[in-house]
């Protein structure tokens, strides 16, 4: 679980990376969408992610059946929340969830409608390089989307947040100095990243209602 989600933590460093230059210069996001479109290499890191995040739900739904057999009958005998434990940290699952809802929805408006088609149309011969950043402009031209990827990117966030300390402690790096140490830079990392993300739609619901 922890090593699997390590590897979606730099996937996402990356993508949200990429996406910026959306903003910054379209003329670069679509450079670096022609560099990782239909190619040998795209495609085998696009496989290992997606090979990645299966095994990252399956390890969570594991998880959960065994700490809900483990628990037993003592599950029912307290109703709240323990003061030191995390919101976050007792909904992961249902976060992870929400993730993957939202998740389907992007992989269908951006990966479906780039990666995919350039790789269909190869097959058959021809080349085909789609504009991203014009399919970028387009999909949050639509303020609901916009507010949709917001209300994904605050999930990824409580997700993450937790996630990524946890998963330290996981493999060892659970010591009473380190913990606090460690939340913080996961609070801080994730702050980071999905603000990257969700710089994007903020930029254009602004650009949207103010008529850039």
């Amino acid at each position: 679980m922890s090593i699997t989600g390590a590897a979606m933590v730099l996937f996402l460093t990356f993508h949200a990376v990429m996406n910026i230059f959306v903003v910054i210069s379209p003329n670069v996001y679509d450079a670096i969408c022609h560099f990782l479109g239909a190619n040998w290499y795209a495609l085998v890191a696009t496989m290992g992610l997606a090979a990645l995040f299966l095994l990252h739900i399956l390890f969570a739904f594991v998880l959960t059946v065994r700490n809900y057999i483990a628990r037993g009958s003592v599950r029912y005998a307290v109703n709240k929340r323990p003061k030191d434990v995390e919101w976050s940290s007792q909904n992961m699952l249902a976060l992870g969830v929400i993730i993957l809802g939202f998740l389907a929805l992007h992989l269908f408006n951006f990966w479906y409608k780039m990666q995919l088609q350039e790789l269909i149309a190869g097959i058959n011969g021809e080349e085909l390089h789609v504009a991203g950043a014009a399919l970028v402009q387009g999909l949050f031209a639509n303020n609901w989307y916009c507010i949709v990827y917001l209300i994904w990117m605050a999930a990824l966030w409580f997700h993450l947040s937790h996630g990524i300390w946890s998963s330290m402690q996981s493999i060892g790096w659970n010591n009473l100095k380190w913990m606090p140490r460690l939340k913080c830079i996961s609070n801080i990392y994730a702050t980071i990243v999905c603000g990257l993300f969700a710089f994007i739609p903020v930029y254009y619901l602004i650009c949207n209602i103010f008529a850039c």
